[in-house]
């Protein structure tokens, strides 16, 4: 089978949306597999705070691309479309539906859109930008990034740091605008069919759900399983480690927060991920937009995509 024929059914949407649970449900009733499209999922180790589906919850439906690194490990949107062009083409070879879920937009950009051509890292000026960091925040780069490339900084966070850093590396590597490349590329090579389902909903309901997640994350024992990291050797510092959950309750061990400070930034921070999550989505003019119920009408759309 040519790539060209192979169609992929995306499953989309900001934390707590109830993606997986859909995808789960769709691909019993299509016989399909599911391929993650969250790049902290890939973790493994890492399963309160990534809200990782269990065994159970995966119904028997095949889940590729869950528990395939180490926190330590380098893991970015070339190495999860390098993993995930085979799997598709397998999944796809033995006549089977193929669905990609997951909320890391990058990730489901670059699989279906290419990689861009970017200058590798220089290690002197990150280390040097790294050094700024630590020295005066990330916010303080953030303005940096502002005056340079008022897009970029629209689009990144000034909490995330290392895209401020990957992004003015490559600034000062091309001496252009790093949005400007991104424009450029394009992200158009479609490699394969695609089928964007990107689920939404109220905003208060949505917001309810990260709440309640969020405290079931502490309940279940995301404490734990962060103090269980440390005590691996995976050092606070690790991109992974300071992803949502894992970072606040760093903090709360070090005593900068105390328990009721750090469940209440871990809701507040989630709920800004989930917005800029659907920010990232709606600049996407292929996606079809969904409530998380509206099962009869998601099932008619991936049966006229199957055809």
């Amino acid at each position: 089978m040519n790539d060209q024929d192979i169609k992929v059914i995306i499953i989309a949407g900001p934390t707590a949306s109830g993606k997986s649970t859909l995808a789960v449900a769709m691909a019993r009733e299509f016989d399909g597999e599911i391929i993650n499209a969250d790049s902290m999922q890939v973790y493994r180790y890492m399963d309160i705070g990534t809200a990782k589906p269990s065994l159970n919850e995966r119904k028997g439906i095949v889940h590729h691309l869950i528990d395939v690194a180490d926190p330590d490990d380098e893991f970015n949107a070339s190495r999860y479309r390098e993993l995930t062009i085979p799997i598709i083409r397998k999944i796809s070879g033995e006549m089977k539906k193929c669905f990609v879920v997951g909320g890391t937009g990058l990730y489901i950009k670059t699989l279906l859109g290419g990689l861009m051509e970017c200058p590798p890292s220089d290690s002197a000026l990150r280390n040097e930008l790294i050094n700024e960091c630590r020295a005066n925040g990330s916010p303080f780069l953030h303005r940096r990034l502002r005056m340079l490339d008022n897009e970029s900084a629209d689009r990144i966070h000034p909490n995330d740091k290392i895209r401020i850093i990957r992004a003015l590396e490559i600034i000062a590597l091309t001496g252009r605008p790093y949005s400007s490349i991104i424009m450029e590329h394009g992200f158009n090579e479609r490699p394969f069919h695609a089928l964007k389902i990107c689920i939404n909903m109220d905003r208060d309901l949505l917001y309810d759900r990260i709440n309640n997640r969020s405290e079931h994350m502490m309940k279940a024992g995301l404490i734990d399983e962060t103090e269980a990291l440390l005590e691996r050797g995976y050092s606070p510092e690790l991109r992974s480690m300071k992803s949502l959950g894992y970072r606040h309750v760093i903090s709360y061990l070090k005593k900068e927060w105390n328990l009721e400070e750090m469940i209440f930034h871990l809701k507040q921070d989630t709920r800004r991920y989930a917005k800029r999550q659907l920010t990232w989505f709606r600049a996407d003019a292929e996606v079809i937009w969904v409530k998380p119920d509206d099962v009869d009408f998601i099932r008619t759309k991936i049966s006229e995509f199957i055809g």
